[in-house]
Parts: structure tokens; C-alpha cells; sequence
């Protein structure tokens, strides 16, 4: 159970502070549907030449150890047209992102493409009612962080463009997966040290995922379990948890 006696809070986002729908119904399609026309206006800048870079490390990788079948090489530009260079990191990033990859090059190339969306205002943060009061709560007397699957940029522009304005200053700092793999114990003792926290027991750490909560807890955060709509059901071992459906519950 969560009590008073912590010094520091860390938020999963998707299914905790924003809708999993928001993610899976707006962001993702956001990428698949305008990748085409978002490669053509932007081949050839160095900052996507940067992120395809990401993807052609990532995808040796994985020809390599043999992750999939339909895992996909991306040539370089001295070697093939732009065309194949294209038609490779389309490929790639549908493939990804149809096994739902917490992959970082993916997630960088994905908070690439947020950025314009969220910089157009076509895109906005959907974050839940009950968030910022209880950041209100938190911020008067703790220091509050994001730990997400999603890139650190792609974390800013959510919260930083979200249905409820710009939430940045409520945030101390953010964490994705160049800190560790959100499931292993050794990430949240790795955050606890970023944020000079040297008794794990004084950070909460909220998230919908049961194995990410495990892991926190073995690392010796208080946990709390989100439990939203949509959300992927709680199942036996979450008993042991305390389970919210609401922020304000959360003490």
C-alpha cells in the first residue's frame, strides 16, 4: 500500500495518466497512416537521416540475431536508391509497430513524427480528469517523474501539449528505456540513483502493467496499480497491490 512516506512519485503513461485508446487509436495510426508523405517532405534533413540511422543499427541487429522472419534491412543511400531506402523503412516500421515493440529506435522515430503532429495542434496529450489535481497534490511537497516506454522527447510532447495545457512544470525529469526495460528490477534502481533517492522505499511508482509493478516493488518502490478503462484486465496476482481507478485515491 502506498502511504505519506514517500519523497518522489514516477507515472507510467499509457493506461495511467492517458488513455490506452489515446495511444492505440490516435498516436499509432497518427504514424502509420501519414509515413508515406511525412518520408517524402522530410528525405533528405539530418534529422531524419538521424533516426533512420537508429532504425538501420536496430535492424542488423535483429537480421542478425534473428528476431523474425519479417525483420527488415534498411540499406544505406550509397548502396541503393532513396526509393529502397523508403520502401525498407516503411516496411521496417510497420513490422515493428505491428508487433507493438518497445524497441528505442522505433520510439524515437515515432516521437519524430509526434512532434510535428503536436507542434501542428493536431495532435494534444489526453490526459485523465483526475491527473492534475493530484500533481497539484504532489507537487507542493514531492518531486514527480515520468518513466515510459515512449521516448523522453515523445514523453515531452505529450505532456507539454496535452488536452489539459502544458503540465512540464509539474515534471522533475523523465525516464524511457535507455534507462532499462520497464519489467527488470534493475531500472528502477538505476532511476532511484538518477534522482539521488538512496531508500527506494520513499519513491511510489504508478503503472498499469503487473509485471512493471513487480519489478518496482522487488527494486523497494511503493506501488500502486492503475486500473483504467480499456485497460488489459488485473489478474490474480495484482491482489497483492493496491489497485486505484482514480488518483484521488491514491495517499
Amino acid at each position: 500500500m502506498a502511504s505519506t512516506e514517500y519523497n518522489s512519485v514516477v507515472l507510467d503513461i499509457e493506461g495511467t495518466i492517458t488513455p490506452i485508446t489515446f495511444v492505440k487509436e490516435v498516436l499509432f495510426p497518427y504514424v502509420t497512416r501519414g509515413l508515406d508523405a511525412f518520408l517524402d517532405r522530410t528525405w533528405g534533413s539530418d534529422d531524419l537521416k538521424e533516426y533512420i540511422q537508429l532504425l538501420r543499427e536496430q535492424a542488423h541487429q535483429d537480421v542478425q540475431n534473428k528476431v523474425s522472419p519479417a525483420a527488415v534491412e534498411i540499406p544505406t543511400e550509397e548502396k541503393s536508391s532513396a526509393a529502397e531506402v523508403k520502401d525498407a523503412v516503411k516496411k521496417n516500421i510497420q513490422w515493428q509497430m505491428a508487433m507493438d515493440r518497445k524497441i528505442g529506435a522505433l520510439k524515437a522515430f515515432q516521437g519524430f513524427m509526434w512532434r510535428e503532429g503536436y507542434k501542428s495542434g493536431e495532435l494534444r496529450g489526453e490526459i485523465y480528469d483526475d491527473v492534475v489535481p493530484a500533481l497539484d497534490r504532489w507537487l507542493t511537497s514531492k518531486k514527480i517523474y515520468i518513466y515510459s516506454s515512449g521516448s523522453v522527447p515523445a514523453q515531452k510532447l505529450l505532456v507539454g501539449h496535452s488536452t489539459k495545457g502544458d503540465l512540464s512544470k509539474y515534471f522533475s525529469g523523465y525516464f524511457d528505456t535507455t534507462v532499462g526495460l520497464k519489467t527488470e528490477v534493475q531500472s528502477y534502481k538505476a532511476i532511484a540513483q538518477e534522482i539521488g533517492e538512496t531508500d527506494p522505499q520513499r519513491i511510489l511508482f504508478v503503472s498499469d502493467n503487473i509485471k512493471e509493478i513487480q519489478a518496482a516493488k522487488e527494486a523497494g518502490y511503493q506501488v500502486v496499480i492503475s486500473d483504467r478503462p480499456g485497460n488489459a484486465p488485473l489478474g490474480p496476482e495484482s491482489a497483492a497491490f493496491q489497485i486505484v481507478t482514480t488518483f484521488a485515491k491514491i495517499h
